[in-house]
């Protein structure tokens, strides 16, 4: 009997104990420094009632408290917290007001955090990993498209133009060595390729080998006199004689409008 009785207050610790039990955290291994997570303390035990709302403020120890709302089953609490500092985050046992603490919950919190995140301010340093920045390229190559269009219509522009440069040069140079001053072949040979880059500017490079047939042909009759010029020039003929450069010049010119008009 005596041993009987000396087991009965123990009886009693233990089943106080038991209906007095706290709930149980539910956290993760780790929290990431300055990002919201989630914690929970609920009660596992079905036959035990829900524990009550802790009494917090703004803070579970280290941790910020940013929401606190009841479990969807009604058999607990979800916190909302941040974390600031890094180390070990201590949350002591929080009071449930029946006589019920929840246990001490124990967190590592990482130090290692992108470098110029929001929360640099709160464990960033030397040893922090530089982010990755995308650039956003897609964006980023839409504002080349106007000037790259701008460029390409200048350079279509500029080819438009370059013949009508290389055929005001060659003609210039034409006039200015048209006819020659004497018929030494060097000089004849010069006023030749003068003449022949002059049909070429206007005609393409084709026009270079052309002979009289051509040109009558395509009646060039003042180019026909040209070239049967140069060349009676050469065998120390002067018939035919050198036509003058202007018939020679408004011959291509005609030319040119008519090819405009059609």
């Amino acid at each position: 009997m005596k041993g009987l009785a000396s087991i009965r207050p123990l009886a009693l610790i233990l089943a106080s104990a038991g209906a007095f039990a706290a709930p149980t955290w539910k956290a993760p291994a780790q929290l990431k420094l300055g990002e919201l997570q989630v914690l929970e303390l609920r009660e596992e035990d079905p036959s035990k009632p829900a524990p009550p709302r802790p009494t917090v403020e703004d803070r579970l120890g280290p941790l910020r408290l940013r929401a606190m709302e009841l479990l969807p089953d009604g058999r607990g609490w979800r916190f909302q917290v941040q974390a600031l500092e890094p180390g070990l985050a201590v949350v002591p046992p929080l009071d449930l007001g029946n006589e019920q603490r929840s246990p001490e919950l124990r967190i590592e919190v990482p130090r290692d955090i992108p470098y110029g995140g929001p929360w640099m301010g709160f464990g960033g340093g030397n040893d922090d990993r530089l982010p990755a920045l995308p650039f956003p390229w897609t964006w980023a190559s839409l504002l080349l498209l106007p000037p790259l269009a701008l460029i390409a219509a200048l350079i279509r522009q500029w080819r438009k133009g370059s013949t009508k440069r290389r055929l005001r040069h060659a003609t210039h140079a034409f006039r200015h060595r048209w006819p020659p001053t004497n018929r030494e072949r060097g000089t004849l040979d010069a006023a030749h390729d003068l003449g022949r880059d002059l049909l070429a500017a206007r005609f393409g490079d084709a026009a270079r080998a052309w002979g009289p047939a051509d040109f009558q042909a395509r009646h060039l009759v003042p180019w026909d006199q040209w070239a049967k010029s140069l060349d009676a020039a050469r065998f120390g003929h002067t018939e035919p004689p050198f036509p003058a450069p202007e018939p020679l010049v408004a011959a291509l010119e005609a030319k040119g409008k008519q090819g405009g008009a059609r």
